[in-house]
């Protein structure tokens, strides 16, 4: 049998999900270490996206919005929105030229009539041949004629007499009889179109009434305009409304889907106003006049422009006196009444979703979004994106890093151990980059662990049998052949280490300055790696961690993700953290004991009667008291060994007084290299192989 394979061209949809839960954890871990905060490391993860391994991206919210924003300034560049009232007044005059000429060429025809027609005085003898059947039709024509003029003449004085207002022309031509049908269907048309753009501030079902309304149509829907202002009136005033009458008399003009509350109608009527008015609030001010005179007058009714007015006002107050967003449309490109008001409604879609979007980013709801909408203005690769990005916390949820606490989430334990992994990781990465070397080579000896190598038996060693090395011994000095036989010499052992059981503290100082410059992550990584580091390699050590600023305190491990610097708390004590310290250690005999501990400053605080005594510069009270809590650590035969994030001259003086009184080493560090330097010394000197040759 043989296999067969197809092949078709890469369109993106064969990549397969490449980030997982590890992937994520490390993500949000620097945020998380950062602030302390893990619903404000979810909502950064969620505005700035996740880089795959691959080195993609997967876009966030942050990019997203500003997509969105993107997409409403070229709209904001391309159109011209006055260019919506020249193309009415252009539209209206052009009615108007029609009018005029078809009323002018009409003057001009029966003009010529009377000029053909003979006189009596001048032409006797035809009179005399005419009959009286040709008689009579001519005075039929000429009456007729006489007609016509007079009617072009009329209609020419009311064009004479039009305003130079568009508005008021278009008031007076919807009671004008029009000699042009051309002049008329395009009147007919604009006035259509006028209608339209004023009746889309109703709900569509209520636009029927308005654009082809009977005289009973236009009654009724004065009569429920009117009712529901009288409705929102009572709502004002905190009175109770009476909304199911209202719906009885009237629930046939919502359609199929009423509302089904007062606060409904008045939303899905605002949805609909919102574009209008933010054409109008878009217009310079002379302009929105102009169009606005142009929308009423094209209803041919004040009575029920006067209440869609209060309608449109009643609204604008309960939406606390929101008019309409206005865009500042700077482009060259002229739009048309329709076209516009469909604008508005995309720029006021792109409102709406950047909200929600906003809200997503910020507070974490991103269940409010409008995916259509998303779809609609974005696209759908956006919407793919987006739910890949509540997805998210799904798969760290199922990974079990984090768990639900009410409407939080919380780190679980196996997530606080998995970030200090990363951050070991990342640390013996750095390692194998080259970044710190010329190490130690511990000496090889007899006692402690077993080693994989092994060694030739000394009197006194463990006789931990080195099995298949004492044979092949035996083998090369006798040859082949059997039995072997063995002599003392042949004999080899395991080597083996000398380990220590070791109980260290880590003092980790949480002062506003660590954050600062960038130190207190740094701190709080290496933390949690030293940690799984002894927890994993060195089982019978034992680990403490102490964050110190104006008080020192014990860090438990699922602290450590969440443990924040307070900039409104000041003071480095560290004769606190050193006292704390000396209490945890006094708890282990027979270990060996090391204080590690991390600062970027001088001591500024000190313990006096249970509270803490701040002062900067540091006063020679905080300096002889922490000196004191070294010297005390020092009988007790602690080492201290400490890692500066700063090189100041004052510094270095003091760390310097340290090393001399108790025997510990200085490393002066950065806060990329901080981890390297104490896993590194950690290490080294956990383990020491004792004297043996090879």
């Amino acid at each position: 049998m043989t296999s067969s394979y197809r092949y078709t061209n890469w369109d993106g949809s064969q990549a397969e999900d490449s980030l997982d839960a590890d992937d994520l954890l490390s993500s949000l871990a620097d945020d998380l270490l950062n602030f302390g905060d893990l619903q404000h490391a979810l909502r950064n993860l969620m505005q700035r996206g996740v880089e795959t391994p691959q080195g993609d991206n997967m876009q966030g919210l942050r990019d997203m919005l500003q997509d969105l924003r993107q997409q409403r300034r070229d709209q904001l560049d391309k159109y011209n929105l006055s260019s919506v009232l020249e193309e009415l007044k252009e539209a209206l005059s052009k009615i108007i030229e029609e009018e005029q000429s078809t009323v002018t060429e009409r003057l001009e025809q029966t003009q010529a009539f009377n000029k053909s027609e003979p006189s009596e005085a001048n032409s006797p003898s035809d009179k005399q041949n005419q009959g009286e059947d040709d008689k009579g039709d001519k005075e039929e024509s000429k009456r007729l004629n006489d007609l016509l003029q007079s009617i072009a003449q009329r209609k020419q004085d009311f064009l004479d007499d039009l305003s130079d207002k568009e508005s008021e022309q278009l008031k007076a031509l919807q009671s004008y009889e029009f000699l042009s049908p051309e002049a008329n269907d395009q009147f007919q048309e604009l006035l259509e179109r006028l209608k339209e753009a004023m009746s889309s501030q109703m709900l569509d079902q209520m636009k029927e009434s308005l654009t082809n309304m009977s005289h009973e149509d236009k009654q009724r829907t004065k009569d429920m305009i009117s009712d529901l202002n009288d409705m929102i009136n009572q709502k004002i005033k905190g009175e109770e409304p009476d909304f199911d009458l209202f719906m009885q008399k009237y629930g046939d003009m919502m359609g199929d889907n009423p509302p089904q509350s007062l606060d409904e109608l008045l939303e899905q009527i605002q949805e609909q106003m919102n574009a209008m008015q933010s054409l109008m609030s878009s217009l310079p001010s002379d302009e929105r006049d102009q169009l606005q005179e142009l929308l009423s007058n094209s209803l041919g009714d004040p009575d029920l422009q006067a209440e869609l007015n209060e309608l449109s006002e009643n609204l604008s107050f309960l939406n606390s006196g929101k008019n309409g967003t206005q865009y500042p449309f700077r482009g060259g490109e002229d739009i048309s009444l329709e076209a516009a008001s469909d604008l508005m409604k995309q720029m006021n879609d792109m409102d709406s979703l950047e909200k929600s979007l906003e809200r997503a980013q910020y507070r974490g709801e991103m269940d409010g979004v409008d995916l259509d909408q998303l779809e609609r203005i974005l696209g759908r690769d956006t919407v793919d994106e987006f739910e890949s990005l509540k997805n998210l916390v799904d798969a760290l949820e199922d990974a079990g890093y984090i768990q639900k606490d009410g409407d939080e989430w919380r780190l679980t334990p196996r997530g606080t151990r998995m970030i200090g992994e990363n951050a070991l990781r990342e640390i013996f990465r750095q390692l194998k980059l080259g970044t710190v070397g010329n190490h130690q080579v511990p000496e090889n000896g007899r006692q402690g662990e077993r080693l994989d190598e092994s060694k030739p038996y000394e009197f006194g060693d463990p006789f931990h049998l080195d099995m298949k090395q004492t044979i092949m011994n035996a083998l090369e000095r006798e040859g082949r052949g059997s039995p072997v036989q063995l002599d003392p010499n042949d004999f080899e052992i395991y080597r083996s280490e000398l380990q220590t059981t070791t109980a260290t503290v880590l003092l980790v100082d949480l002062s506003w300055s660590m954050a600062l410059r960038g130190s207190f992550v740094a701190a709080k990584k290496v933390a949690l790696a030293l940690q799984n580091l002894i927890k994993a390699q060195y089982p019978r050590d034992t680990f403490y961690v102490v964050g110190f600023n104006a008080y020192a305190r014990e860090l438990k491990p699922n602290e450590l993700p969440f443990v924040s610097w307070d900039e409104s708390v000041v003071g480095t004590n560290m004769h606190h953290a050193l006292m704390l310290a000396e209490g945890l250690l006094a708890r282990h005999s027979g270990s060996s004991k090391q204080i590690l501990m991390v600062s970027d400053g001088e001591p500024t605080a000190h313990m006096e009667n249970g509270r803490s005594q701040f002062s900067y510069p540091p006063s020679p009270v905080t300096i002889r008291e922490t000196l004191k809590a070294v010297k005390r650590l020092t009988q007790k035969q602690v080492t201290i060994n400490t890692f500066m994030l700063d090189r100041s001259y004052s510094l270095k003086e003091f760390v310097n007084q340290i090393a001399k009184l108790n025997g510990g080493r200085v490393f002066f560090s950065t806060p990329d290299q901080l981890g390297e330097y104490i896993l590194v010394d950690y290490v080294e000197h956990k383990t020491k192989q004792i004297s043996g040759r090879r």
